[in-house]
C-alpha cells in the first residue's frame, strides 16, 4: 500500500519494503529492516519477506512456522526477526504493494525470478541488491543490479560489506556500502533502512564498484577496473573493499599491522575483523574440501553441509574464467584461473600454495603440478 498524507500542502510519502529472499542473509536484512521501520515515520511497519516455501521435518511449511514464531527455524535458528516481518511465500503478492524491493538470493536465481516480476510490480519502484555475485555471458559480465534494472526498468543500487550474516544477526559490529548511480537521496533512504548501531552503513556514488569488489575480494581492483573502467578507485576504500577483503582473508587469532616508522603496530584483531573466515559458508566448505584432498566434489559438500544454502564463490570462480578466459585475461590473473582448475577438480588444493606464475594449460583442461 501506498499512502500519501497532505500536511500543510506538502506531500509525504510511506514506503512499503518487501525483502525477496528468505535465506540466512535474507533474513537478517528482513531483520534489520524491520527494526528500523518502527523507527521511521516514511515507512510502513510491516515488512513482507517472500519465502521460497518448503515442507519441514515436521511436517509444517516454512512460512507458516517463521510468522507462527517469528524465526526462520531453517536458515537463521535463534534470532527473532521482529513481530513486524511477515513471511508470504506468494511472490508476486509479496511485491505487489512494495515501492522499496530488497533482493537478496542466490544469484544463479535471479534471473528466473526477474521474468517471473515482469509487469507485477509497482513503476514507482526502487530496488537494492544484496547479491554476490554476477551473470556471465560470452561477451562479459552482467551485474546482477543491471539484471534488475533491465528486467524491471526500475532504478538498483546495491549493498556489500565487510561482515557475515550469523555476525550481524547477533548484533556484532559490521558495516556495508551503499552503491548509487545518481540520486543520492534514495541512496540516503537505503542509508536509513539497514543502519543501526552495530549495523554501519555509508553510500558512495558507484555502483559497479561496489558490486565487484563484494563480487570478486582478492582480484577486486584490478579485474573490475578492466571491465568497468568507470570504477573508481576510492570505492576500494569502503567497507565493500579492504574491509571486506581484511574481513574475509586474515587468520583468525592473529593481527593485521601496518608499518609504524621502524615498527609493526597492530591496527585490527582477528577476533573484530576475521571471525568471517571462520564461520563463513565458503571457508567451511573449502576446508572440508581441501582435508578430502579434493575427493569430494563442493556440489556434495554443499547439500551436505549447508542445509539448503548456497556456495557462491565456486560458482562465481567459474564465471570470471570465463570472462577472462574469453578476453584473453588468463595470464594477468594466474592466481583466479588456479582457484578455478582446483574448483574444477582439475589441480588438486594444494596447487594454490605451488603453483607458480604459469598458467594452467586449457587446452589439456589444466596442468598437473
Amino acid at each position: 500500500m501506498h499512502i500519501y498524507f497532505r500536511i500543510n500542502r506538502v506531500i509525504r510519502s510511506i514506503y512499503d519494503v518487501t525483502v525477496v529472499g528468505s535465506g540466512n542473509w535474507g533474513s537478517v536484512a528482513a531483520k534489520l529492516i524491520a527494526s528500523n521501520t518502527l523507527k521511521l515515520s516514511s515507512f510502513h511497519d510491516e515488512v513482507r519477506m517472500w519465502v521460497f516455501e518448503e515442507t519441514l521435518p515436521s511436517g509444517e511449511k516454512l512460512t507458516e512456522v517463521i510468522n507462527k514464531t517469528n524465526e526462520n527455524v531453517k536458515y537463521l535458528p535463534g534470532i527473532k526477526l521482529g513481530k513486524n516481518v511477515v513471511a508470504d511465500p506468494d511472490l508476486e503478492n509479496a511485491v505487489r504493494d512494495a515501492t522499496m524491493l530488497v533482493f537478496v538470493t542466490p544469484h544463479q536465481f535471479m534471473e528466473g525470478i526477474c521474468k517471473r516480476l515482469v509487469g507485477k510490480i509497482r513503476s514507482d519502484a526502487e530496488a537494492i541488491s544484496l547479491i554476490k555475485g554476477m551473470e556471465v555471458k560470452r561477451d562479459g559480465p552482467r551485474m546482477i543490479s543491471s539484471l534488475i534494472s533491465e528486467h524491471l526498468g526500475i532504478n538498483c543500487c546495491v549493498l556489500m560489506g565487510a561482515n557475515i550474516a550469523n555476525e550481524i544477526a547477533l548484533e556484532q559490529f559490521s558495516e556495508a556500502t551503499v552503491g548509487y548511480r545518481k540520486n543520492k537521496e534514495i541512496a540516503d533512504k537505503w542509508v536509513k533502512l539497514f543502519h543501526t548501531s552495530y549495523f554501519m552503513v555509508s553510500c558512495v556514488q558507484d555502483v559497479e564498484g561496489v558490486e565487484l569488489c563484494g563480487t570478486l575480494k582478492n582480484v577486486m581492483k584490478a579485474l573490475s577496473k578492466l571491465l568497468f573502467p568507470s570504477v573508481k578507485d576510492t570505492t576500494f576504500f569502503e567497507s565493500c573493499g579492504v574491509a571486506d577483503l581484511i574481513t574475509t582473508c586474515c587468520k583468525y587469532n592473529q593481527c593485521l599491522y601496518v608499518l609504524n616508522g621502524t615498527n609493526y603496530s597492530p591496527i585490527i584483531t582477528n577476533k573484530q575483523a576475521c571471525r568471517s573466515l571462520v564461520g563463513g559458508r565458503n571457508r567451511r566448505c573449502a576446508e572440508a574440501f581441501a582435508k578430502n584432498g579434493g575427493k569430494r566434489s563442493f556440489d556434495e559438500l554443499e547439500a551436505e553441509m549447508l542445509q539448503g544454502q548456497k556456495l557462491q564463490g565456486v560458482s562465481t570462480a567459474k564465471e570470471v574464467h570465463e570472462v577472462l578466459s574469453h578476453r584473453g585475461w588468463l595470464e594477468q590473473f594466474p592466481l583466479f584461473s588456479t582457484v578455478h582448475e582446483i574448483c574444477c577438480g582439475r589441480l588438486p588444493p594444494n596447487a594454490i600454495v605451488v603453483y607458480s606464475e604459469q598458467t594452467p594449460d586449457q587446452s589439456r583442461g589444466g596442468s598437473r603440478i
